[in-house]
């Protein structure tokens, strides 16, 4: 049995742990989850590497906020920003110039959409990946001065990514996907996005669980409560976790649920794995 806990707080990644990478969905038993768990109380948040507006595909989903773009912008329920850290000029025309030099793909994530300076066969496969629009090659150096950067993407491995880093000490590379790194101010991430929160809607972290399957997870898993790693998770997510469930087509959420008496009748330890030391 697990011990007897309230959760007055859940967060949620998108990709990988909310929806599936082979349907594009959210399975049933997640959403029925989440919906009781809320119906009950608790309080539940988005957690994403994504911006605040492209999720239509949580349309229905109880949201009391959300911490878009690794916590770059943090958005009440309300429509109302509580925190942005917008990228510097400078870090982003040094990108620019280490782009153009090496070859690889620099991208903006704004509520509009994904923009990029060079369409990149990563940057469609991206697109594959997530089922979402291909995305748009412009001048980010005109977008830059019409639209708030929080967040740009470099598609590029992870060789060139510790080149290029290493001349960017101003910004943090986190990774969900092999084929490219979501870019933020140094000093940003999901953790940071559930700290704020936890300050303005009057709850403390060690009554919040978090929910994710990436690299760009592993901050937050280790900033909550209790840190769940959902069974298709990647190697730091798991390490950086308290639990592992199941994966997010094995009914991972829902069992996590169960098990920590979030819904439910409290479950046993089948349904899900303590973290191995």
């Amino acid at each position: 049995m697990t011990e007897d806990r309230r959760f007055k707080a859940l967060f949620f990644d998108v990709d990988g742990t909310l929806v599936s990478f082979r349907t594009h969905r959210v399975p049933d038993s997640a959403r029925e989850a989440l919906c009781e768990a809320h119906e009950r109380g608790v309080k539940l948040y988005i957690a994403t590497g994504r911006a605040a507006k492209d999720l239509e595909v949580l349309e229905g989903i109880p949201c009391d906020g959300v911490v878009a773009l690794n916590g770059s912008h943090c958005v009440a329920g309300d429509g109302r920003t509580v925190g942005s850290v917008p990228i510097p000029r400078a870090d982003f025309e040094h990108a620019l110039a280490l782009a153009g030099q090496l070859g690889f793909s620099l991208a903006f994530e704004l509520d509009e959409g994904l923009f990029v300076n060079r369409l990149s066969s990563a940057a469609e496969e991206w697109a594959r990946l997530v089922a979402h629009p291909v995305p748009v090659e412009c001048d980010l150096r005109e977008l830059f001065e019409r639209c708030e950067c929080r967040q740009m993407c470099f598609f590029f491995d992870v060789a060139t990514e510790r080149r290029v880093m290493a001349e960017l000490p101003g910004l943090v590379a986190s990774r969900w996907c092999p084929l490219f790194a979501d870019i933020n101010v140094a000093g940003t991430s999901k953790a940071t996005g559930l700290e704020l929160f936890a300050r303005v809607d009057g709850f403390t972290p060690a009554e919040t669980m978090a929910f994710g399957d990436g690299g760009n997870d592993a901050a937050m898993l280790r900033a909550a409560g209790v840190g769940v790693a959902m069974g298709n998770g990647c190697e730091e997510a798991l390490r950086a976790a308290d639990y592992v469930t199941a994966s997010v087509d094995d009914d991972g959420l829902r069992r996590a649920f169960e098990l920590f008496g979030i819904i439910g009748r409290q479950g046993s330890a089948e349904s899900a794995t303590k973290k191995c030391e």
